[in-house]
């Protein structure tokens, strides 16, 4: 087991560096580039070329490949062209909405798409199946945005249930501690603005929840659907074993693979998702983030580390869905 981690440790640095490399090379290439992004209208030939030798940008790419990667080693990704605040800081404030947000989404869509694809297959055929499928179907082919702007307008327009947009209510006290306000609000005893800050999130969860749930149950329902054909499911329920156990030892846990990819996947998916999603609502996270460094003045030290860090999310996830492998199935662990 350890030998595995090893090995996917390892993959994971490889997969970091050489995307590394391609950002930087990508952002170098770029229309206008760094430097004009920072002279903006007061860009002279004389002043591209001082400021043009002092980011080192006239130095061979490789070199400048490697400084750029002693700085990230040491967390340095530099300064915001927008704003001027250290990068660092730009992304911390915004992180936590955005992992707010997919977490709240994610426990959605696994809360609701496992229970749901498994009885779509226990039920094949009936109308809770037929029920499902259409609306998996429905969920995949609307758009984010769309289904976004149509919650908002009926929810926070004409009932009034839930808020229009933000993370908490102005004016109530939600001190800072770790940036998640659900989990700040109960850290320092303002439950008041704990459930404000909950009742901000359903909202946006539950749009940025609906393809991956609707991929989530159609997977569940596939993989459900082919363990219930095993040998050993039947020989199970010709012994007696209760239901339970037959659900839970037999066809869930053997289900599970395929699943758990899916979710693995979905995940990292949903840092996309979250552009759209967040716009709609004003969540001021990295979707937000990135749209506004791409229009405000092309912020490439910015734009170079959320893709850096959405990546580096995509690969932590994906590890750990590789990791899970090994507990769910015992199997994997002797290959």
């Amino acid at each position: 087991m350890l030998r595995v981690i090893v090995r996917r440790l390892l993959q994971l640095v490889v997969t970091l560096m050489a995307l590394s490399a391609l950002i930087f090379i990508w952002l170098r290439n770029l229309p206008g580039g760094p430097v004009e992004a920072l002279l903006g209208e007061r860009a002279t030939p004389e002043r591209r070329a001082l400021l043009t030798k002092a980011l080192g940008y006239d130095q061979p790419i490789l070199v400048q490949y490697g400084k750029f990667m002693q700085r990230v080693l040491t967390g340095d990704f530099g300064n915001s062209i927008r704003t001027g605040d250290p990068v660092t800081e730009v992304i911390s404030r915004a992180f936590p909405a955005t992992i707010e947000l997919a977490l709240a989404a994610m426990i959605i869509a696994v809360g609701l798409g496992v229970p749901l694809g498994y009885l779509a297959a226990r039920w094949r055929g009936r109308a809770l199946d037929n029920l499902t499928i259409a609306g998996t179907l429905l969920g995949i082919s609307i758009p984010i945005f769309f289904l976004g702007y149509l919650l908002k307008d009926v929810f926070t327009q004409n009932i009034h249930w839930f808020p229009p947009s933000g993370r908490l209510t102005t004016g109530l006290d939600n001190t800072n501690v770790t940036g998640f306000f659900v989990l700040d609000g109960l850290l320092t005893r303002e439950f008041d603005a704990s459930a404000d800050a909950l009742w901000h999130l359903i909202l946006p969860a539950v749009t940025l929840a609906t393809i991956p749930l609707a991929v989530i149950v159609r997977i569940t329902r596939a993989s459900v659907l082919d363990v219930l054909n095993e040998d050993y499911v039947r020989t199970a329920e010709a012994k007696g074993l209760r239901h339970r156990t037959i659900r839970g030892r037999h066809i869930l846990r053997n289900a599970l693979l395929p699943v758990v990819t899916t979710i693995g996947l979905q995940t990292g998916a949903l840092l996309s998702g979250a552009v759209l999603t967040e716009k709609v609502y004003n969540w001021g996270g990295l979707g937000t983030l990135i749209t506004d460094s791409i229009s405000g003045g092309r912020d490439y030290p910015v734009l170079q580390a959320i893709i850096l860090l959405a990546a580096l999310v995509f690969v932590v996830v994906n590890l750990l869905v590789d990791l899970s492998y090994a507990f769910i199935d015992p199997r994997v662990r002797v290959r």
